[in-house]
């Protein structure tokens, strides 16, 4: 016989081994993928903790959920979901973009509060950032007038690993774009199975209209005041919308500047290297959802929207798969080859958008079959694919319908929340494929954290194993197919699983 106390710390020891168990399944998939194989326990076997027997069950559900007016109790998942969405709303009601990706992603995770009601304390807890920086950013331009930008940085979670995610520059930055961006960051690192947090940054400047100097000093000023908050072993930004190798060189050498340790061997920080790697992420796991439908990337007509560094490196593999890249577009307007953008084509839009603040209607000098801002709505196009690659929220339900009509078989989003939630539902009504951005752009985490082993081949194995694991654990939950549930699903029980052995933090 056990005495009291011996059972206590064998209690203790069995609820840190599930904890230590949960991160060695994230650690497992590195070493596994080369050969193409996956750990034996998965996220949804009983080891892990999602299904639970009843008296644990009716023990969790019985106890409120939140207590500020009153307890608050729930008895369902989707009412689970639906209070945290509530709940969300009153704190940060004026922050759209935020409430849009809490709600998204919870009613994603109502059937894992179904089967064990401990789950939705735990999504109370990680629907809160760890820490959010705002600080003001003083710089002086080329007129010597002195010139105001607020910076962020939200370090959302840090449950797997050191923070990590994009730093993004332009007037669209603001506290919620980035907090909905760190939110859903978490998630998408955690479906590599890296040992990674979350984090996502920025700031309201806009780094097209300035010139060199003034872009060099922004960026010394930015770094001054967040690299108090980064460093390699604590939190690692990367490249995000407005933010190329330029933009990460001068940051990199502000941060240098200031600190004395500035790196870790084999591993980027605050580095331009690959910069591929995110349009390439997109294009690859295009390529395993259409391998799994017997069919190829070969021949198909692929409508990309935008023209930053994503829209065109997605551009660049899809024409190496065989594909045919149609259209680019920006502040302008936008650009459509019927017959394809070749290669050729393609490096005479790499040079025009290089040029700081270049538009892409000058492409049309250059090219005597391109039809620019024709016809008028650029969704219009006949396609097969469609690659949303610009801002948050840029296709909406009535742009799904539209690719619809003209022969798209699916969306794949090349920018970080492209596809309103309205749309997202309107492809699944409309059985169109839908590649959500945690899984197509996982290649930028994957580069970060390979460094110097990083490989087109190795990302597209890490692609085809997230994919993989995503559509399973779809299919657990009764909704086979659905990659954007199954991605949330995936996501939010790795960094899940593991905070539960750390209370109330």
């Amino acid at each position: 016989m056990l005495s009291s106390a011996s059972r206590s710390l064998h209690a203790k020891a069995s609820l840190v081994g599930r904890s230590v168990g949960s991160m060695n399944v994230c650690r497992a998939a590195l070493s596994t993928v080369p050969e193409g194989i996956t750990s034996k326990k998965t996220l949804v076997t009983k080891e892990e903790g999602v299904h639970q027997n009843m008296k644990s069950s009716k023990t969790w559900r019985n106890k409120p959920l939140f207590r500020r007016q009153g307890d608050v109790r729930f008895r369902t998942g989707t009412e689970a979901a639906q209070l945290l969405v509530n709940e969300a709303g009153r704190r940060d009601a004026p922050l759209t973009e935020f409430i849009d990706s809490v709600a998204s992603t919870m009613h994603c995770l109502a059937p894992v509060f179904d089967r064990n009601p401990k789950y939705a304390f735990i999504a109370k807890t990680l629907m809160e950032p760890e820490r959010f920086l705002q600080f003001r950013i003083a710089w002086i331009d080329d007129l010597g007038v002195i010139r105001m930008n607020r910076g962020y940085r939200v370090q959302y979670n840090s449950t797997l690993g050191p923070y990590g995610g994009g730093l993004h520059f332009g007037s669209h930055v603001n506290n919620a774009s980035i907090k909905a961006l760190g939110f859903d960051q978490v998630f998408a690192n955690a479906l590599t199975g890296f040992d990674m947090g979350g984090a996502v940054g920025g700031s309201d400047f806009n780094p097209l209209d300035k010139s060199e100097g003034e872009l060099q000093r922004f960026c010394q000023s930015f770094m001054t005041e967040l690299s108090k908050y980064i460093g390699p072993d604590q939190d690692s930004p990367w490249m995000g919308m407005g933010v190329g190798e330029e933009e990460m060189g001068y940051l990199f050498g502000q941060f240098k500047r200031i600190n004395t340790k500035s790196s870790v061997p084999g591993r980027y920080f605050l580095s331009g290297a690959f910069p591929e790697a995110p349009g390439s992420g997109v294009v690859h796991l295009a390529n395993e959802m259409l391998k799994d439908k017997g069919d190829s990337l070969e021949g198909k007509r692929c409508l990309i929207v935008g023209s930053g560094k994503i829209a065109r490196s997605a551009a660049a593999k899809l024409l190496e798969f065989g594909a045919i890249p149609l259209s680019f577009s920006d502040a302008s307007g936008h650009v459509y080859e019927p017959e394809g953008v070749k290669e050729g084509q393609l490096r005479t839009i790499n040079k025009i958008k290089s040029e700081r603040g270049a538009l892409l209607g000058r492409y049309i000098i250059s090219s005597t079959t391109a039809h620019f801002n024709e016809p008028e709505d650029m969704f219009d196009i006949p396609c097969d694919l469609c690659f949303p690659c610009g801002s948050m929220q840029s296709v909406d339900s009535a742009q799904v319908e539209s690719l619809a009509n003209h022969g798209c078989l699916g969306v794949i989003e090349g920018g970080q929340s492209s596809v309103t939630p309205a749309a997202r539902k309107m492809l699944k009504k409309l059985g169109m494929m839908y590649g959500p951005s945690n899984l197509a752009l996982a290649g930028t985490a994957v580069s970060h954290e390979l460094g110097a082993d990083m490989s087109d081949e190795l990302l597209a194995k890490h692609v085809a194993r997230i994919y993989k694991e995503v559509k399973a654990t779809a299919s657990e939950f009764n909704a086979r197919g659905d990659l954007y549930v199954g991605g949330n699903i995936q996501g939010f029980l790795r960094v899940a699983n593991v905070m539960m052995g750390h209370g109330a933090v």
